[in-house]
């Protein structure tokens, strides 16, 4: 099959180089400079430095050469460059079926990535996402693997599912996009949280109740836009969670625990050098939470150390002086 595969962050590069070796796939960079580094290197230097590029991969800065004669595009940027990403397909003219990897919501609009699609593409062309619990270095190496891809286009998404399913990368076909792109959006504040709590030294016992009532925040949000309760208890829901809130690979959960030793926001993003989705989805969550009259007191603690400054102890005591409530979704 033919892929092309827009975006060389780590994520689009693991994925090019899985792929690659059952596929024929060209990976998209819109940066010409990186193109030259990613050529003359045959390694990510700048997000997978561990990982040879395969001979067969190709590569480019050319957007129309990546979609020439591909049978679907992969877009694996950040959700703030998915917009003018979309953009770039419609001025090449080649009508050619999509596939989203980007998790979070657009920065200001609260938009889901298929609202953007719509937007931009409409429903000419067959789309779906593509999430679920992966850590781009493990996808890269062919480590066991699990994701969903959920399309309103059933039969789209069991044929793509089918082409990109192996031994390794499992990929399992859905209908609910909504769910799918609600649980990974939203688990990456959870595993913000999960960090807090585990750089301040809670224990497992608190990890694993903050993480079980964030996944009653995600399914609430998650039911009221339109989502399906049974997402939320698969791959990209509670899955997707247990990844980011416990593994010491996730950007996200790193974020949390630099922000327990009290670091600014400013100087976890600098040390990063990557996006962390969860600090843009606490925002556009706590603004949907409030216009849909949704309790998310974990987003809004997330919220209100990110953007206003409170101590992030000072917002586990408010968490934990909460009054005892019934235990329901």
């Amino acid at each position: 099959m033919k892929i092309a595969i827009l975006g060389a962050g780590a994520w689009g590069t693991a994925l090019a180089i899985n792929l690659s070796s059952r596929h024929q796939v060209t990976l998209w960079t819109k940066d010409s400079q990186h193109l030259a580094e990613l050529t003359a290197q045959r390694i990510n230097q700048q997000f997978l430095p561990d990982f040879f590029l395969p001979e067969s991969l190709r590569l480019t800065s050319t957007l129309k050469v990546a979609l020439d004669a591909a049978e679907f595009a992969l877009i694996v940027v950040p959700v703030a460059g998915l917009r003018e990403t979309l953009r770039g397909i419609v001025a090449t003219e080649i009508a050619v079926p999509i596939v989203w990897g980007c998790k979070g919501f657009e920065s200001q609009l609260a938009k889901l990535p298929h609202q953007i699609v719509q937007e931009e593409i409409g429903r000419a062309v067959p789309s779906g996402v593509l999430s679920g619990p992966s850590f781009a270095q493990e996808v890269a190496q062919g480590l066991p693997t699990a994701l969903t891809l959920a399309s309103h286009d059933e039969e789209f998404s069991q044929k793509i599912a089918h082409q990109l399913h192996s031994a390794r990368l499992r990929v399992y076909s859905g209908k609910d996009v909504i769910g799918v792109e609600v649980g990974g959006a939203i688990k990456n504040v959870i595993s913000i949280a999960a960090g807090i709590s585990d750089g301040m030294g809670f224990g497992h016992n608190a990890r694993a109740a903050l993480m079980t009532r964030g996944l009653m925040e995600i399914t609430r949000l998650g039911i009221k836009l339109g989502g399906c309760l049974e997402t939320f208890m698969g791959l990209s829901g509670v899955g997707d969670m247990i990844l980011t809130g416990t593994g010491d690979l996730s950007r996200n959960r790193r974020v949390g625990l630099m922000l327990a030793e009290g670091l600014s926001l400013s100087e976890i993003l600098q040390q990063l050098g990557h996006v962390a989705e969860g600090v843009h989805a606490a925002e556009a969550a706590k603004s949907l939470s409030r216009e849909l009259d949704i309790e998310m007191p974990i987003t809004q603690a997330i919220y209100s150390i990110l953007y206003e400054g409170l101590p992030a102890r000072e917002a586990v005591e408010i968490l934990l002086n909460r009054d005892p409530k019934i235990e329901h979704f």
